[in-house]
């Protein structure tokens, strides 16, 4: 099959992803494979790709918002048939036995494992994933405008539970890429007002297009306090407009995987008052069937630019140059 694999970790302007030719993968116990149909392309693969999450392999295929058919079942499985749609995200292995799976916190299991950074992922024409970690994909969903589901839209969805804006409620978004698009259509859909800081007019634009009540640049303040605030932009020099943006007792989520180091912030007017910071790490299961149901019954319309598999480099350093309205996916 053809594959896109990366082997040396380096900025994507070196150009270290190369397209390869790799044995089919078989399914194990447990798991199903895939004819890959779409990949969505995601800022955490870029983190992987250049190294900004420490390597746990090499070589690695990348590659987490997959959507394709299954074509082959692994020993003891029974949740898909041939022939069946799903799709394959972030999240692949929890141990289900620490206290934090017990809780039901499993987006914290110590021994959590991830597609496209533990094993290989979706920038490829197959791909195999455990049956209990896959995603049936509701029919409304074409698969290119389904692959941002699996990640941009499941940590949106984890961002604005964790930031506990109340319907009717009003809430700022700190960047608008992938996720923040389709953030906002799950805000809008609740009854809450959205605004926008964000940086880069293309960007801003496609705020204002998608019903954004304010729009401005990255620490512009928006001209009334929020009850809530998701940064979705990895810098940490962010972090002290967000807080500023929302009243008293507001939340500012922090939904990057990976950002830079905070700046040294006043305690006054940044978290006095009552005013909560958090951060947001992968998902639940129970997230992902949340949201994929929430957004069909909505329903979300993402917004897409197609690349073939073999420009996945094109890809990430067009997302690397904030170059992409919506999400970029891969088709084979």
């Amino acid at each position: 099959m053809r594959a896109i694999e990366v082997e040396r970790r380096s900025p994507i302007e070196s150009s270290p992803l190369r397209l390869v030719e790799r044995p089919l993968p078989e399914p194990g116990r447990g798991e199903v494979r895939v004819r890959v149909r779409a990949c969505g392309v995601c800022r955490t693969d870029l983190h992987v790709v250049e190294g900004d999450l420490a390597p746990l392999r090499s070589p690695l295929i990348p590659g987490h918002q997959v959507v394709g058919v299954v074509d082959a079942l692994g020993a003891e499985t029974c949740r898909f048939s041939v022939g069946d749609r799903i799709g394959i995200a972030w999240l692949r292995h929890t141990c289900g036995m620490c206290e934090a799976c017990r809780r039901g916190d499993e987006n914290l299991c110590p021994d959590s494992r991830y597609t496209g950074h533990h094993d290989d992922g979706g920038y490829a024409e197959w791909a195999v994933v455990p049956e209990a970690f896959a995603y049936a994909i509701p029919d409304v969903f074409p698969d290119a405008d389904a692959t941002p589901l699996l990640c941009a839209g499941i940590i949106g969805y984890r961002a604005l539970a964790r930031a506990d804006c109340p319907p009717g409620g009003r809430l700022a978004l700190f960047g608008f890429g992938s996720s923040a698009h389709i953030v906002i259509q799950l805000a809008q859909h609740r009854g809450i007002e959205v605004v926008v800081a964000t940086r880069g007019e293309k960007h801003r634009r496609m705020a204002r297009e998608m019903g954004a009540a304010w729009v401005g640049e990255t620490f512009d303040r928006p001209p009334v306090r929020c009850d809530a605030a998701i940064v979705f932009a990895p810098a940490g020099e962010v972090v002290p407009a967000a807080l500023r943006a929302v009243r008293p007792s507001g939340t500012v989520a922090l939904a990057g995987v990976t950002m830079t180091d905070l700046p040294a912030m006043a305690y006054e007017p940044h978290l006095f008052h009552e005013k909560r910071l958090t951060s947001v790490e992968a998902n639940t299961r129970a997230d992902g069937e949340a949201l994929l149901r929430e957004a069909a019954a909505i329903p979300i319309r993402p917004k897409t630019v197609l690349y073939p598999l073999e420009r996945a480099q094109e890809a990430l350093l067009a997302l690397k140059r904030d170059g992409i309205e919506g999400t970029a996916v891969l088709v084979s």
